[in-house]
């Protein structure tokens, strides 16, 4: 691969990751900025993410695998997508800002998909290489987090401008696409089946009661998860810590971090310990944000921000791995596919959907919310599932982890 195709695939990802990192943490933010909209309906509009998600499958394989080159949708997606996020900088209403937020979700999520197929197809060596490539989407994630801390737009009350800034970024990324190497469809001339897209060939490992166990509790672990990335930057900023979105963005460096030390975990510890650690994570993360403060308190903020990298990477990264071992080289694709659409389809949109409710519940008549009460719920939550996953899971044999298996995990993860 030439200097020329690496440095248009590390700005492809870049770019991609900045547009979504660049209005998708302040959005709750944004909204309860705008009168008469409540926390459910914060809620159904994070939800608009997980529903992407559902349907994206159905874009890349019936549409992107089969019809055209992966370059040319995806500068298609992004082309529509900034008209879309410039549409939302123009209304104030949720009835108009929900139906364009959701069209606009459905056509970015694939997009998460498509740069990784053309990154794969220019690359000789995918489990050296990828990662130095993909890292450049985290990096967009936080230079985004960091830009809007450092703009001041949270406090100065003007996050419309996230949405501007992604509408040209967007822009941007949908005329760059077309410089980007041809990509054509893998799968021309064949026919995909409604259970192929959907992974219903990996059904048979439900037979597996471990996998059974870790498909259940990974579903499960979803409900608390929602609650961070729609809840924490509002919790923060009613909180008046100052440049939140910029802070927020440590808990990818940390994302950055622990996965360069995986491998290194996951050789002393094994798949049930390191998912384990990762839902335990959760549990505490939420527990420090119900008794932190932006005073005395700040260094509990600090701690469960830190503790995205521990809690997504030991139980997602772990995750996606332990699939790839169990499911083999026949249905391997079908069932991260379906893990994919359990996780960050059915159970994140649940997640939202309760975090919502539990917002509105625990609301202020003077304004603002109960955040420790709100927080309690995913900790609960979180260590209900931990429960049940140490009790029910029986690892039967210690499994090794190298670099390259680490980087496979990385190259699987949607979210950063």
């Amino acid at each position: 691969m030439t200097f020329s195709t690496r440095f248009r695939l590390c700005v492809m990802m870049f770019l991609n990751f900045f547009i979504w990192g660049a209005w998708f943490v302040t959005m709750g933010t944004y909204l309860k900025s705008i009168p008469g909209i409540t926390d459910v309906q914060v809620g159904v509009a994070y939800g608009t993410q997980s529903l992407g998600a559902i349907i994206a499958p159905f874009i890349i394989g019936l549409i992107a695998d089969r019809f055209f080159a992966a370059q040319k949708i995806l500068a298609v997606l992004h082309l529509v997508g900034a008209a879309l996020l410039y549409y939302i900088t123009t209304v104030s209403d949720f009835n108009a800002f929900y139906p364009a937020l959701l069209v606009y979700m459905i056509l970015f999520m694939p997009t998460l998909a498509l740069v990784n197929t053309v990154s794969f197809k220019q690359i000789n060596n995918p489990e050296k290489e990828f990662s130095n490539i993909r890292v450049w989407g985290t990096i967009g994630w936080i230079i985004a987090g960091l830009m809007i801390g450092w703009l001041a737009w949270e406090q100065e009350n003007t996050l419309v401008n996230t949405f501007r800034l992604a509408a040209a970024v967007s822009l941007i990324m949908g005329v760059f696409c077309f410089t980007l190497p041809n990509t054509p469809p893998p799968k021309k001339g064949t026919r995909t089946s409604f259970g192929e897209i959907i992974g219903l060939d990996a059904l048979g490992l439900f037979k597996d009661k471990n996998f059974l166990v870790f498909f259940l509790s990974s579903l499960l672990i979803c409900i608390p998860l929602a609650f961070y990335y729609q809840e924490t930057n509002i919790y923060l900023n009613e909180l008046k810590v100052t440049g939140a979105a910029g802070k927020m963005a440590i808990g990818q460096m940390s994302e950055m971090a622990f996965l360069f030390l995986m491998p290194v975990f996951f050789s002393r510890l094994g798949v049930k310990k390191m998912l384990l650690i990762g839902m335990g994570a959760w549990v505490v993360r939420y527990l420090c944000f119900g008794f932190g403060d932006a005073g005395s308190g700040m260094w509990l903020l600090y701690g469960g921000i830190v503790l995205h990298g521990v809690c997504y990477d030991f139980f997602f990264v772990t995750g996606q791995i332990y699939t790839n071992e169990r499911a083999g080289d026949s249905i391997r694709s079908a069932a991260q596919g379906m893990i994919t659409l359990a996780t960050y389809g059915v159970g994140m949109l649940i997640g939202f959907w309760v975090a919502g409710l539990v917002a509105e519940k625990y609301a202020l008549p003077s304004g603002g919310h109960d955040w420790r009460s709100i927080w309690i719920v995913p900790a609960i939550i979180a260590a209900v599932v931990f429960a049940m996953y140490a009790l029910l899971f029986r690892e039967k044999r210690k499994t090794t982890i190298t670099e390259a298996d680490a980087e496979k995990g990385l190259a699987a993860s949607p979210l950063t």
